[in-house]
């Protein structure tokens, strides 16, 4: 596949049309512009204020898979000798309604299933949200953003009342003192937001990496941290036992604003630091060299990621941290707080508008009463005719060919994505019916019965959330090829073939302004935000509500305008004066080390952890497409350290197999002194036999449902031919 796409610096005088990267949270700022012979350029957008026209390799080649050759350009029908074959809109639309109607009428509502996407936009998100439960009338919908960062939203509500990734703007990190950066390795999943980390030690702060690999971003920082895999929660009760010992706690602080120090200071205080040690291989010196770096300047920060997020305690963990950032005053301050990076380009937004299990749109939970009111009232339905909440999404996909017996998917490639892969795999091939909308024939289309060629990024317009909470209009900016049609079209069509002719505009915008009325006073109320704003600002932090005589029911960018002269102005920071509990304390969570749900054994010896690398993005179904990216990273590997690799007899390059309880996955030996010695690491953005979530544990957090990713036992053998 050659890469269509170019870069080059931005031209004054273009045409270009301003919009933001498909991939990562970021969501970083681009121009696009149309040359000779229908080529897309990607051009630097200086004034966008999150990246200041800073792109990676992929947002650098995101057009690339606008070419034909590398998307889908035609509906596929699965034939009689099953293969996928070209048919027109009208056949496929109407095999996957007749066949959603077929499993309705024998099984039941809840025999239908939906999967949606983190990178869908807050419309598409909403309208798919909306379709499962007042078209299809089922309760089994959830989205691959559950394998981002429930457990981080979860302690987040169960801290602060609320869930925003980030309480504050990426602009505060460089004015901090100290940033502890859990889990996470920016310099490879979102490189632009790394100068942030380096304009914060340009300025006299410190940065502290925990991480058992030292990835690009760890060489970075002032104080390494490489803990055994899944000992995260451990290592912050260890800190804060230390922060109590030493007397570093701010007691008015924890007085005025928090509640249950008690009993979460009485768990701290049973992880001693030589205790803490021995789990963690975290040394007390360095325990105590953290606290100090963290607890001297005046503000600090940390920030989690998927590290201590994707395991079986990943809300205890995040907890842990909290109370860290609590016990010392350091959140709802300036410059200071708890926050999460999240992953995927619209993570944020897309479990805030309904298409998670347990949610209306709104951030509001499915099962509040006056919150069922409120959006049933907005949707013109009964309140009781909504179900109730579904199976989290690795439930979901488990449920298949069982309990759910036809599955949509949109905007996700599960078999690559998803814990014990290998499993879900199985379980997509037993459904009596599979429908995927995408961007490409992924491995997850390549199941289907029926797969919809679906518009992208670059060819409609629609809104996301980044990892601030900053809502972001992307525009349309090139045509779609023939034969593709968007994600509103489809759900539009379906609806409309299923019997409810009203209720699934096709437009963005007209989608957007019931949104607007179906968020209002919840959580995440996007009330006060408009695409004339979107279009004239850098984008409005949520919470933003219309003023009381804003109607919020405009639809034309042109006239779209607010009876108010003072529109709120978005809210870039949170919790400075209360946090959204009702006292308006943050709540400590008493939380203990336990293990991983796998631990080694004499079978399993070795700890395997997973994660991104540079040139691909997620499941790599777009990615993998683009010549340049996939020269940069052609496929899998097995990072370990040189005892390991000696103790195999394994070379540099060799092939290894890793094996776990629930599969073997075989990639090439990349050794470096970078990894501690009883862990490997896989990339996971690969299928086949290199496919990292084969051997990933499906063991899930008690409240936010997250598979353990991030640490399961293995072993590793050397292959002979």
């Amino acid at each position: 596949m050659q890469n269509t796409g170019t870069h080059r610096p931005a031209a004054p005088d273009t045409a270009a049309t301003p919009t933001h990267c498909p991939y990562c949270a970021l969501q970083c700022g681009m121009n696009l512009t149309r040359v000779d012979g229908g080529t897309v350029e990607v051009s630097e957008r200086a004034d966008f204020p999150v990246n200041r026209g800073a792109l990676c390799g992929k947002g650098r080649t995101a057009a690339a898979v606008l070419a034909p050759g590398a998307r889908l350009t035609s509906p596929l029908v699965r034939s009689g000798d099953g293969a996928l074959v070209p048919a027109g809109w009208d056949e496929a639309l109407d095999r996957i309604a007749g066949n959603l109607e077929r499993t309705r009428a024998e099984y039941g509502a809840d025999a239908l299933g939906v999967f949606g996407g983190g990178g869908l936009t807050n419309e598409k998100a909403y309208a798919l949200g909306k379709f499962a439960r007042v078209v299809l009338g089922t309760s089994q919908i959830d989205y691959n953003g559950r394998f981002c960062m429930s457990s981080a939203a979860a302690a987040g509500t169960r801290a602060f009342g609320l869930d925003r990734g980030l309480p504050f703007p990426l602009e505060d990190i460089p004015r901090t003192g100290c940033v502890i950066l859990v889990g996470s390795n920016p310099a490879e999943t979102m490189p632009p937001s790394l100068r942030y980390f380096t304009e914060l030690r340009e300025n006299g702060g410190t940065l502290i990496v925990v991480d058992p690999r030292r990835t690009r971003t760890a060489e970075q920082a002032d104080l390494h941290l490489a803990p055994r895999p899944g000992t995260d929660l451990a290592l912050a009760l260890g800190m804060l036992h230390l922060v109590v010992a030493e007397g570093r706690v701010d007691e008015a602080y924890v007085e005025e604003r928090t509640s249950g120090w008690e009993e979460a200071r009485a768990a701290a205080m049973a992880h001693w630091p030589e205790y803490v040690e021995r789990i963690t291989g975290v040394s007390v010196p360095e325990l105590r060299e953290a606290v100090r770096l963290f607890c001297t300047p005046d503000a600090a920060m940390v920030l989690t990621a998927r590290g201590p997020e994707q395991q079986a305690k990943g809300t205890d963990t995040v907890g842990a941290w909290i109370n860290l950032c609590l016990a010392t005053g350091r959140a709802g301050r300036p410059r200071s707080g708890y926050g999460c990076l999240t992953g995927q380009g619209n993570g944020q937004g897309g479990r805030e508008h309904g298409q998670k299990a347990d949610q209306l749109p709104g951030y509001r939970r499915l099962t509040d009463p006056a919150a069922r009111r409120h959006v049933a009232e907005v949707w013109g339905v009964d309140p009781d005719a909504l179900p109730g909440p579904g199976r989290s999404a690795y439930e979901l996909l488990d449920a298949l060919g069982t309990d759910v017996r036809s599955l949509l998917v949109m905007g996700s490639n599960p078999v690559v994505s998803a814990p014990r892969a290998a499993h879900v795999e199985e379980r997509l091939r037993s459904l009596d019916f599979l429908a995927v909308c995408d961007v490409v024939l992924s491995e997850t289309a390549e199941l289907a019965d029926v797969v919809l060629p679906v518009t992208q990024w670059a060819e409609e317009t629609g809104t996301t959330t980044n990892l601030e909470g900053r809502v972001l209009l992307r525009r349309r900016a090139v045509t779609a090829p023939d034969g593709v049609r968007g994600d509103l079209e489809v759900l539009h069509g379906l609806a409309g073939r299923l019997g409810v002719e009203k209720g699934f505009p096709t437009d963005p915008e007209e989608v957007f302004e019931e949104l607007r009325r179906a968020s209002a006073g919840g959580p995440a109320d996007y009330s006060g935000i408009d695409y004339r704003r979107l279009a004239e600002e850098d984008g409005v932090f949520w919470p933003c509500p219309a003023p009381p005589a804003d109607t919020g029911t405009s639809t034309s960018t042109s006239t779209s305008t607010s009876t108010s002269t003072v529109p709120h102005p978005g809210t870039p920071r949170l919790f400075l004066d209360r946090f959204a509990t009702d006292d308006g304390r943050a709540r400590f969570a008493p939380v203990a080390h336990r293990p991983s749900a796998e631990e080694p054994d004499a079978e399993y010896p070795v700890l395997l952890t997973t994660g991104r690398v540079v040139a691909q993005y997620q499941s790599g179904a777009q990615t993998r497409r683009v010549a340049e990216l996939n020269a940069a990273a052609p496929g899998p590997f097995v990072e370990l350290h040189p005892r390991l690799a000696a103790r195999l007899g394994a070379a540099e390059g060799d092939p290894l197999a890793v094996v776990s309880r629930r599969g073997r996955a075989v990639a090439p030996a990349r050794i470096t002194t970078g990894i501690r010695p009883d862990t490997v690491f896989m990339p996971f953005h690969w299928p086949g036999a290199g496919r990292a979530n084969t051997l990933t544990n499906p063991a899930l957090d008690p409240t936010s449902r997250m598979p353990e990713f991030k640490v399961c036992a293995v072993r590793v053998e050397t292959v002979t031919s």
